[in-house]
C-alpha cells in the first residue's frame, strides 16, 4: 500500500482525472487525486484573494497617510483616536496641542485673562483642564526665575475666596486665613528645544470641600507670548483615579 501511495503522488500532477496503474498491478481510482488538486487550487484562490487585500489595506494605507495632523491652530487629530476611557482625545490650539482626557467635554467658561481652551470632567466639573497664552516680554521661561519664582506668575489661577472669614484658627488654618496652598512638586523638562516649568500645587479651604484641590502646570514661552495649561482636580478624586489623566495631559502640552 506503500508503494501505491508513492506512485499515486508522483504521479497526481500529471494524472489528475485518469486512472494509474501502480508497481503492484493495483488500479487507483483518480477521485483522491482530484481532491487534493482542489484542495491546491482553494489554496491558490486564498492566496490569491489575501493577495487583492493586502494590495488594497496598502492602496487604503497610502491614500490615508499624510503629515502630521493639525496644524498648529487648529482644532485636530495630532495623537491619534482614543481608544477607551482611560485615553485622550487630541487638542491642537493657536500654537499648541494637548491631550485631553476622554471624559472631559468643552467648556465656554472663561476663568482667566488669555483663555484659549478650557475642559471640565462630564461627571463633575471640579476637575478642569484650561490653556491660557498672554503676551510676555520674556524670550524664555527661565528668564521668570526658578519654577519655584514663576509660581508668583500663575497664583492669580488657584482661585480665591469669595467671602471675608474672621477666625482665630478655622481648621488649622492661620487666624484670618481660610485658604492654604502648598507646594508638591516642581521642576523642568525640554521639549524640542524648549523649556517647560511644571508645578504640582494643592490648595485647601477652611470648609474642606473635596479635601481640597490639586493644580498641575505646564508652562514655557514662545514668540512673545506665555503659554500655560493648568489643570484642577478635586483632591477626593484625585485619589481615585482622576490624577491619571490630568498628569498625562499636562504632561503631553506642546508649544509649536
Amino acid at each position: 500500500m506503500a508503494s501505491v501511495a508513492a506512485s499515486s503522488l508522483s504521479a497526481r500532477v500529471h494524472m489528475v482525472g485518469k486512472s494509474v496503474e501502480a508497481k503492484s498491478s493495483q488500479k487507483v481510482a483518480a477521485k483522491p487525486m482530484a481532491v487534493v488538486c482542489k484542495a491546491e487550487a482553494k489554496a491558490e484562490i486564498q492566496s490569491s484573494r489575501r493577495g487583492v487585500v493586502g494590495a488594497f489595506t496598502a492602496a487604503a494605507m497610502a491614500a490615508s497617510a499624510k503629515p502630521s495632523l493639525a496644524a498648529y491652530g487648529e482644532g485636530a487629530n495630532v495623537f491619534g483616536k482614543a481608544k477607551g476611557p482611560t485615553d485622550f482625545i487630541p487638542f491642537a490650539g493657536e500654537g499648541f496641542a494637548v491631550l485631553i482626557p476622554s471624559k472631559y467635554n468643552p467648556s465656554k467658561e472663561i476663568d482667566f485673562p488669555g483663555t484659549k481652551t478650557r475642559w471640565e470632567d462630564n461627571g463633575d466639573a471640579v476637575n478642569s483642564m484650561v490653556v491660557t497664552v498672554t503676551p510676555t516680554s520674556k524670550g524664555s521661561i527661565t528668564d521668570y526665575g526658578s519654577p519655584e519664582a514663576f509660581i508668583s506668575e500663575v497664583a492669580f489661577m488657584l482661585g480665591k475666596a469669595t467671602q471675608t472669614f474672621v477666625s482665630d484658627s478655622e481648621g488649622g488654618f492661620g487666624r484670618n486665613r481660610v485658604a492654604a496652598a502648598a507646594v508638591l512638586d516642581t521642576g523642568s523638562v525640554e521639549k524640542k528645544g524648549k523649556i517647560y516649568y511644571e508645578i504640582e500645587m494643592l490648595t485647601r479651604t477652611a470648609d474642606g470641600d473635596e479635601g481640597g484641590r490639586h493644580h498641575l502646570f505646564s508652562a514655557t514661552v514662545s514668540g512673545g507670548k506665555l503659554y500655560v495649561c493648568k489643570h484642577t482636580v478635586g483632591d477626593k478624586r484625585w485619589f481615585k483615579g482622576a490624577d491619571k489623566g490630568a498628569i498625562g495631559s499636562y504632561k503631553s502640552f506642546t508649544v509649536a
